[in-house]
Order: structure tokens, then sequence, then C-alpha cells
């Protein structure tokens, strides 16, 4: 079976390669052509780990192509995926120019019965819509080919991409005929070898799923960073509280971990695009609105608590200008270089607000970082954590690399000239952080100070 997937972002690429893994003859489209020249010249344009690899290998064994092609693609293709971005626009709504640039070129470029999956994350209705615009432009052209279209929402997390494709938890097909529902299921099934993960809904349903398990995550993060707020006012530790919620099985572990706020590509621009459709409907969406709301409050704490520990210590005219604060991590999360509403631009752009300098270190981010961090004098970027660290009045960990877990903390202290640790992963046990000489703070728990601690001989 030939696939065809069109757009090379991190659903296409990632699907393409994936299925070309097990088997099948895939073609990848995008009409960037510098990003297919790349692809053709074994460039990757993200960073996914294990994705390159994959690439070469399948490129190698011929069943992974890159074109720009639409008429070639199109009319060598059983089945057209579409992988296209789908932003939102200032108003919230879902942009879905993307979605219909590609449905008119399949339907300029069919030269028969097609099966067109949709994969990008759209409003419930976008297949009525994709196929009244796809029937509009064949009877344009004069031709009468049939066609079905498919709802196949991802769920695929950056940074585990790769895995989360060749070992899903579910694979959600929407369509309304046997038929089509059997192709999906024998181009799926090498993924299903140990047990059945299909699930078979209605279209409505399936485009529904995706902005659903999307607004369900996002809320519990959200719920764990306003419950982390409150433990500090109380005495309570949210590392403990979310280890006597998570045992509860009707709960769970996942996603309960507080920190400075989610960021991405994903739940951002989901949870808005889903409110504006309800608010399209005249469906008010309160609970939605407070996880918006929470996150982007969330993304100002670990810059309140820098500004309030050093107003504290300096004559409070002098603010916090003049001082060198270091930040680990910048993308949203580990293991990918996007830096789509990461919490560290929030971070970075308060403190050179106040007049701090900055030295800033990702292990994979760092280019993309500099398109999204303005010139400025006072940023520096570096070469690892040690660099960061040097001279630094304070320490931010915003993203949680696994290069991080075990920092050589005594060298780190050497090079700094203060000695405030801020851990918005709550990666490090706070006495333990004060006992090595660091004031330290995390979310939601009660701050460590080096005074009231005796130092560790390492």
């Amino acid at each position: 079976m030939n696939l065809l997937v069109i757009g090379t972002g991190y659903v296409g690429l990632v699907s393409g390669t994936c299925l070309a893994e097990m088997g099948h003859h895939v073609t990848c489209l995008d009409i960037d052509t510098d990003k297919i020249n790349k692809l053709n010249s074994g460039i990757v344009p993200i960073y996914e780990p294990g994705l390159e690899e994959m690439i070469k290998r399948n490129v190698k064994a011929q069943r992974l192509h890159f074109t720009t092609d639409y008429a070639e693609a199109v009319g060598s293709a059983n089945v057209c995926f579409i992988a296209v971005d789908t932003p939102v626009t200032e108003e919230g709504h879902a942009d879905m120019r993307f979605i219909h640039n590609v449905a008119v070129s399949i339907a300029q470029h069919m030269t028969g019965y097609r099966i067109i999956v949709n994969k990008s994350t759209v409003p419930v209705g976008t297949a009525s819509a994709i196929s009244q615009m796809i029937q509009l432009h064949l009877d344009q052209r004069g031709v009468s080919y049939s066609f079905d279209i498919v709802s196949n929402p991802e769920f695929l997390k950056e940074g585990s991409a790769v895995q989360d494709f060749m070992k899903p938890d579910r694979i959600i097909i929407g369509t309304e005929s046997h038929d089509v529902a059997a192709i999906m299921k024998e181009i799926y099934s090498p993924f299903m070898v140990s047990h059945e993960r299909l699930m078979i809904l209605d279209i409505a349903s399936a485009e529904m799923t995706k902005y659903a398990a999307n607004a369900m995550l996002a809320t519990r993060i959200s719920f764990m960073n306003e419950l982390a707020g409150l433990c500090e006012l109380n005495g309570a530790d949210i590392n403990k509280v979310r280890k006597g919620i998570g045992a509860d099985k009707r709960i769970g572990y996942s996603f309960l971990y507080a920190g400075p706020g989610f960021g991405g590509s994903c739940f951002p621009k989901d949870i808005r695009a889903l409110r504006s459709q309800a608010a399209a409907l005249g469906y008010d969406t309160p609970l939605i609105h407070a996880v918006e709301i929470v996150n982007a409050r969330q993304k100002q704490v670990l810059g309140h608590k820098i500004i309030d520990y050093f107003s504290q210590r300096r004559d409070l005219g002098q603010g916090l200008a003049g001082l060198t604060i270091a930040i680990l991590g910048l993308a949203f999360k580990p293991d990918t270089d996007d830096m789509r509403e990461a919490p560290s631009l929030v971070l970075i752009r308060q403190l050179i607000s106040e007049g701090v300098s900055l030295r800033l270190y990702d292990p994979v981010a760092m280019e993309n970082a500099k398109k999204c961090v303005p010139v400025n004098a006072d940023v520096t970027w570096c070469e690892n954590e040690l660099d960061a660290a040097s001279e630094a009045d304070a320490i931010v960990l915003v993203t949680e690399w696994k290069q991080f877990r075990f920092l050589d903390f005594t060298a780190i202290l050497s090079k700094m000239k203060g000695n405030a640790f801020f851990d918005g992963r709550n990666q490090y046990a706070a006495q333990e952080m004060a006992k090595r000489g660091f004031d330290y703070f995390g979310i939601g728990q009660a701050p460590a100070m080096a005074q009231d601690n005796v130092l560790i001989k390492e």
C-alpha cells in the first residue's frame, strides 16, 4: 500500500517515518522546498530522539521518500494523510488555512478513489467541511472520483513521539464505513501485534477526542500547580501530596507534577481552540478557561520567587539590576528543541525587565532559543551548565533534562557568586541542597536555606 503524508512537522515526519519502518511505502510531501531539500540531503529539521536514525534507515531501504510534487505524490497514493499545523488565530480560533489548502490540492490531483485521513488537530465538523471542499473542486474539474474522509488524531508527545507512535496507547479511527475501517486496521496492524489498540468511532467523536485528551492533561497540570501555590502558604509539600493522591487508581500519577507551567505546540493552542469552538456554539467553559488562567499565572511564579528573594537581601531601591542569573533548560520540555510557549521565555522577559544579566544554556534548543530571545547585551549563551554558573548570583532550573539530574554541585557552587538555586521542576531534595550550601526554592514546598544546615563535604 502506498501512503502519502502531507506535512513534515513533528506529526507528519514522525508518522511517515514510523509507517515506513513497519514496511509501508511512504512519501512525505511538503510545500517548503528548503525543508524537503534538507530531508533529501539527510538533514532532519526537528530534534526527536531516534527519528534521524529511523529516517536514514528507511530512505536507504527505499520505503521513505520526500517530495514537493503534489501531482506525483497524490497520483500514486492509495491513502493520503493530512498532518499540517493548525495554529490559533488572534481570536483563538483554529486556523484552518493549511488544512483547506491541502484539501484543494488533493482534489486537484486525484486520479481515482482515495482515502483521505486527517491527523491534524481540528474542530468537530472539519471532516464534513473537507469533504464538501474536495467534492466542489472535483466537480469543477468535471471528474467523478469517489473518496472517503477519516479522522485519525495523533497522540504523540514531543520527546517520545517515535516511541508513542510505535507503541500507541490507542489508535482512534473516525469513519462511517466498515470497508474503510478495515483498510485503516490493515495499515496499523503492525503496531498492534501484542494486543488490539484500534478504536472505531464516529467522525465527530474522533475529532473531539484529541481536544478532550489535551484539555484533560492540561487540567491536571494546572490543578497541581494551583495546589502547589496553596501548599506554599499552608505548609504542605506538593511532592508528598502528589504521591498521596496518585496512589488512588482512579487518579494515577501521570501529569501530576507541579512546575513552571505547560508550553509547547499543543496544549496552549488546543485549549484556546476548544474554548473558541464552545463559544461559537454559545456554550460556556469556565473550567477550561481556568486551566488557561492558572497556566499563565504559573509561568510567572519562578520570576516572582527570584524577585522576592533578592528584594529581601538588597536595597529595595536597587532592585535586581546588576544581578547575574543562570537558566538551565530553555525548551518547553526535555528531549525536544521546541521553544513554542516555553515557560523559560516568560522568565527571561521578566528578568530582563528587572535589569538582570542572564546566562542561558540548553543541551539541544540553543539555536531555536536564540530565534525567540531578542538580541541583548545582557544575555550570554553558554556552552554547558558550569559555564552558565560562572559568577551567577542564582541558578534556575526550568527544563529537567536528564543531564541535569546529577550535577556537580560542588563545582557549580564554586563557580557562582551567590548561592541561590530555584528548582522549577522539584528535581532535587530541598534539605540536601541546603546542606550543600544553596538557598533552595522549589515549587509547592517550603524553601531550605544554607545557613540553617551544615555543609556536606564531597
